[in-house]
């Protein structure tokens, strides 16, 4: 009305109550940074919220308390609680504790307004009060509309069932509309000619909507933002590109992110990371975990792309190996060098942050965050993989599923730290077998696999990958922006990989130098499998057993296999577990043509990659005669309740027994008999 114009986003939404809540937000806060809204006066949330969720969901009080968190904050959201004083059928003396549906919101000191939804006016002034509380205070507001749902939970209920006196009150009682007209009848303000204007122009306009909606075709670019123009659909076939570095910008970023100003005073055990990363960087030569991730992130940002990682103890690493933040020991100071690594660089081009301890709700934000603008690499790990399924909600309903139900793209990657090294139960497994099983790739057909091509990607839900390399997994980041389309990225991180000293990287498997290790017929890119590094030839007949592994138990077969100096068996890793590299692995299928073929993982039978790979595997095995599911041999735990033994020595003693087994000289028994 005042001239001034309006954009309105949509978030998608499912039937999970209120999970939707953390997505609007960091989509919200994604919006004042690329808008450069550094006072958060121009973008803002407004969720509306029901009575027995807004009281009964979690998730509610997780979104409420990043409102004032420094990497989180969006000026404040508005709350709009649509208040039927019924949750389907359950009564409030039921669905609360509390008094009003709304007193979560007390433990922020939030305004709340308690407003008669049949005074018209009254929640007009009630609104207006919150728009402007939450412009001049920069908080949160509650707007609680006490109302009532005229009709039963959906359009077949019968409310009287469980609610027959309160029914028995609202089938009497006027509408809202009603009321409103009466009073400004009586008031002379309004004649009933005035009103049956507005109610024809109202009618005219969503009779019009709605024929028009008959012959609407919908289109996948009509879901995407301006930010998204040129980004491809699964129809739209894309090419692989490159993710190698030019040599000199490696050198240069990497002595920014190893060095930090003279006078800072870190502690000393940091200072010697510091140090051994800035002679990594010099020698070209035994680069970790640690600084593999901070090249990627220090590469994507000089190139101008916006890097956001977030998470409980992320800046220092649970595993003290990422020392992205120092602190100075005498000062507090801190001193991110990610921050120092161009002229001029904008202070949030890379934001790491701690979050607080939440999983549904910091992986809702950073969702809503990834979704806003494609030329950004938002990353969310979780202390342990073992932690993510407090988020369950946000995999199954937005992550997995986001953009075949509503044709929405994220590049979210998701951090899940994952191995069995006798932490037990609660901190060995980031449950591979659930991102697995949810992946949507059909097992019984193998797609088209040009090399130079990624239509099986495109066409696939999500990426799963269990990473064995710094340097590949500097790649796989760099490749979720060095394409035109975007996919979530389902990453089991490694824990003891982080300091394992056979699990280093060269600098020149980073860069973009033709001949180096790195670079392959086609460039220098993520490798979804890593070949046996024995040096074999293209056909190697005497090799009589072929192990497929995934993550750091590689490197427990690869020690093995030098102790007992075994010769005849060959060590293939599948990086990348979805999609299934259909191609690679039949390239080993050949050049091992007399070798029993062994599947080997840490997991017990019915989790990790085993049920998901066994499938495609014997797809891959018949296209080339080389036998079916029985001929597939599994070396691991057996099927358990718990994903692993509480028993230190036990662990160490099924780890030794699965490692044995996968290179004894006896033939493997077969998992059917």
């Amino acid at each position: 009305r005042g001239g001034k114009h309006l954009h309105l986003s949509l978030v998608a939404n499912p039937s999970h109550l209120e999970a939707v809540d953390p997505v609007v937000i960091g989509k919200t806060r994604a919006k004042q940074y690329y808008t450069k809204d550094e006072n958060r006066t121009k973008n803002m949330g407004i969720l509306i919220h029901g009575d027995g969720s807004f009281a009964g969901q979690g998730v509610v009080y997780e979104t409420l308390h990043l409102s004032a968190l420094p990497n989180y904050c969006t000026g404040g959201t508005v709350h709009i609680v649509v208040n039927n004083q019924v949750a389907f059928t359950t009564d409030p003396r039921e669905g609360r504790s509390s008094q009003y549906c709304t007193d979560v919101a007390k433990a922020l000191s939030a305004p709340i307004f308690h407003v008669n939804a049949d005074d018209i006016e009254a929640v007009v002034h009630a609104c207006e009060l919150a728009a402007e509380w939450r412009q001049t205070f920069h908080s949160d507001v509650v707007v609680d509309l006490v109302c009532y749902r005229r009709f039963g939970h959906n359009e077949i209920d019968e409310p009287s069932f469980t609610q027959p006196k309160m029914y028995k009150v609202i089938r009497s009682h006027p509408s809202s509309l009603q009321i409103y007209q009466e009073k400004l009848l009586q008031s002379g303000q309004v004649t009933q000619e005035d009103i049956d204007k507005i109610q024809k122009k109202v009618s005219s306009i969503l009779n019009e909507e709605y024929e028009a909606s008959k012959d609407y075709i919908p289109q996948k670019r009509d879901w995407l933002a301006s930010h998204w123009t040129g980004f491809k659909s699964p129809e739209q076939i894309s090419r692989i590109r490159n993710t190698g570095v030019k040599p000199e910008i490696l050198k240069n970023v990497g002595k920014a992110i190893s060095t930090f100003p003279e006078n800072f005073k870190p502690h000393r055990g940091v200072k010697r990371v510091y140090e051994q990363r800035a002679q990594m960087i010099e020698s070209g030569e035994g680069i970790d975990w640690g600084l593999g991730e901070a090249l990627a992130f220090a590469t994507l940002v000089v190139e101008g792309n916006h890097v956001r990682l977030s998470g409980q103890d992320v800046e220092r690493g649970t595993f003290s190996h990422r020392h992205s933040v120092l602190h100075d020991q005498e000062t507090g100071e801190e001193y991110c060098p990610l921050d120092h690594l161009i002229k001029n660089q904008d202070p949030e081009m890379f934001t790491v942050s701690n979050s607080s301890l939440s999983e549904f709700g910091v992986l809702g934000f950073e969702l809503g965050y990834s979704m806003e603008n494609p030329n950004s690499l938002v990353i969310w790990e979780a202390q342990f993989g073992d932690f993510a399924n407090g988020a369950q909600v946000m995999f199954d309903q937005f992550i997995s599923s986001g953009e075949a139900k509503w044709l929405r793209q994220t590049g979210l990657v998701v951090l899940l730290p994952h191995g069995y090294d006798g932490q037990g139960p609660e901190h060995s497994s980031g449950r591979l077998e659930r991102f697995l099983q949810m992946s949507d790739d059909n097992p019984y057909v193998i797609p088209e696999m040009d090399p130079t091509l990624r239509k099986q990607i495109q066409e696939c839900n999500w990426q799963v990958v269990n990473v064995t390399t710094p340097a590949n997994y500097f790649h796989v980041l760099r490749r979720q922006i060095h394409r035109d389309f975007r996919k979530p990225l389902i990453v089991m991180a490694p824990k003891n990989l982080l300091r394992h000293k056979q699990c280093v990287s060269n600098l020149s498997e980073f860069d973009d130098v033709k001949g180096h290790p790195g670079f392959d017929k086609q460039g220098t890119r993520f490798k979804r499998l890593i070949k046996d590094q024995s040096g074999h030839s293209d056909l190697e007949e005497g090799i009589r057993r072929l192990v497929l592994c995934s993550g750091k138990v590689y490197y427990e077969l690869d020690e093995e296999r030098k102790k007992s100096e075994t010769k005849d068996v060959a060590i293939c890793r599948v990086e990348q577990l979805c999609p299934f590299p259909y191609d690679l692995i039949q390239r080993e299928l050949k050049r091992y043509p007399n070798a029993e073929i062994v599947w080997c993982q840490e997991e017990p039978m019915n989790m990790g990659g085993y049920q998901y790979i066994a499938l495609r595997l014997c797809t891959a095995m018949k296209a080339l005669q080389r036998g079916n599911f029985n001929d597939i041999k599994y070396v691991g735990r057996l099927p358990s309740a718990a994903t692993a033994t509480g028993f230190y020595q036990l662990h160490v003693k099924e780890q030794t027994d699965l490692v044995k087994k996968a290179l004894q000289p006896d033939p493997i028994t077969p998992v059917i008999p």
